[in-house]
């Protein structure tokens, strides 16, 4: 498949994946068991640096369940979107620590973004939650098409395990994938855990 096609079906599937999710009812009873279905993985109990991701707009809601993270003991990490349109990481200490930003978006406070003992590697990260708009059962994962998450993965340590969180509506029956696309190792909805292909799949 031309790289045209691919981006084509994926502009297709991306229209059809936030259709679904914006109608999709019951979304904070629904994130609450997707988010509880996260923090019960063997992998998450045996990671010390955990990020989550915040949601935004219509996505699976974590923010719910930050609190209860917070209080487990893990270093909890978030993302923020720099000037430059890249991801960097923040240590999370408290709920206090966060504001509303723009596009409405909830992020770290700006006078904290930069203190050395808030800020973070991604090979610091033990487990990762993604989001994303679209996926399928083998761990394709279709984001907004920034590319923000695709280049902080690309840094991840390989044994730290990519998990993504979506509604069932959110799956396809295949995402169609470029070379740099990577596969999540698990993808959690509402009603079940997905084994993905993970990141030593070549996609193609």
């Amino acid at each position: 498949m031309s790289t045209d096609t691919i981006q084509e079906r994926k502009n297709t599937l991306r229209r059809q994946a936030h259709d679904n999710r914006n109608a999709q009812e019951n979304k904070d009873e629904l994130s609450r068991r997707i988010v509880g279905a996260f923090m019960s993985l063997p992998e998450y109990a045996k990671a010390e640096t955990v990020m989550f991701y915040i949601d935004v707009r219509s996505e699976v809601r974590t923010r719910l369940d930050l609190e209860q993270a917070l209080s487990s003991g893990k270093s909890i990490i978030v993302p923020w979107c720099n000037e430059d349109g890249e991801l960097e990481l923040f240590r999370l200490s408290s709920m206090d620590e966060l504001e509303i930003g723009m596009y409405r978006i909830l992020e770290p406070k700006s006078d904290l973004r930069l203190l050395p003992e808030k800020q973070v590697s991604v090979s610091e990260l033990d487990l990762i939650m993604v989001p994303g708009v679209g996926f399928d059962r083998r761990g394709g994962r279709m984001g907004h098409g920034k590319g923000y998450y695709d280049k902080l993965l690309e840094h991840a340590r390989l044994d730290t395990p990519l998990v993504a969180l979506a509604f069932e509506c959110q799956l396809f029956d295949e995402i169609p994938v470029a070379e740099h696309d990577v596969f999540m190792d698990k993808i959690i909805t509402e009603d079940a855990v997905y084994q993905g292909l993970g990141r030593g799949t070549v996609a193609g």
